[in-house]
């Protein structure tokens, strides 16, 4: 069906590809592959008339690896295209555009710290605390690209910064990298749950301004990486540890 827009994946045979059916299909005589790289171009070809997107899974992730298209379309596109770039406005535009994303990406980084700050809401006594681990979670969870759900737009600012959070935490005061985790439907969900549970008690202790003994709790082990990791107490700071 080369008069409509598809997806498809990668055949070891040549010369064809495997459908939505999971059958394999021939590449349309005078079809070619545009591989991933030029992101203007890509969008100027799926914009311009019917193609197949061809993509393969690897373990929970989708990785392009190409549109399939008539090739006289592509090589159209792609001169106009060069055309476009070697004007010195569309250089102007670009530099316009970058400096726009990166005023956004500055304002959009001290928004989130504001907000993990605020979901932090720590005792005084742990102001210091709270300033450097919403340093840390700022800067690990808004780079563009990132991919974490400091990106995402489709929940409020004030979600992402408590899912950033906890799944800082998560990561950094927990055993759940080291975890080996049965493949069983809902497990992982299970005990990202209890975790999370961990992470809000272990949170508690500096929002009410309680005693933390420095050498034992989990959260002080990742803020101070140089210091020796928390022994084996009955601390209640502790306990938190996995």
């Amino acid at each position: 069906m080369p008069n409509a827009t598809r997806e498809v994946r990668p055949s070891q045979k040549h010369g064809y590809v495997i459908n939505e059916h999971a059958e394999l299909e021939p590449i349309p005589a005078g079809w070619t592959l545009l591989l991933p790289g030029d992101s203007a171009l890509s969008r100027r070809i799926k914009a311009d008339g019917p193609t197949w997107t061809m993509s393969e899974m690897k373990g929970r992730k989708r990785f392009s690896l190409g549109i399939w298209a008539p090739e006289h379309r592509i090589e159209a596109l792609r001169t106009a295209l060069l055309v476009e770039r070697a004007d010195p406005a569309h250089q102007r535009k670009l530099d316009s555009a970058r400096a726009r994303r990166t005023i956004e990406q500055t304002n959009y980084v001290e928004d989130f710290r504001t907000a993990v700050l605020t979901f932090l809401a720590f005792h005084s006594v742990h102001a210091g605390d709270a300033q450097s681990l919403s340093d840390l979670i700022t800067a690990h969870a808004t780079p563009v690209g990132s991919g974490t759900v400091a990106r995402t737009e489709r929940i409020p600012l004030k979600e992402r910064a408590e899912a950033a959070t906890i799944a800082w935490l998560r990561h950094q005061t927990t055993g759940y990298d080291e975890m080996r985790i049965p493949l069983i439907k809902g497990r992982r969900r299970e005990i990202r749950h209890l975790l999370a549970q961990r992470s809000h008690q272990l949170l508690r202790l500096y929002r009410e301004g309680l005693h933390v003994d420095f050498k034992t709790c989990p959260l002080q082990a990742a803020l101070n990486p140089g210091r020796p990791a928390p022994t084996a107490t009955s601390s209640s700071s502790q306990a938190l540890f996995f």
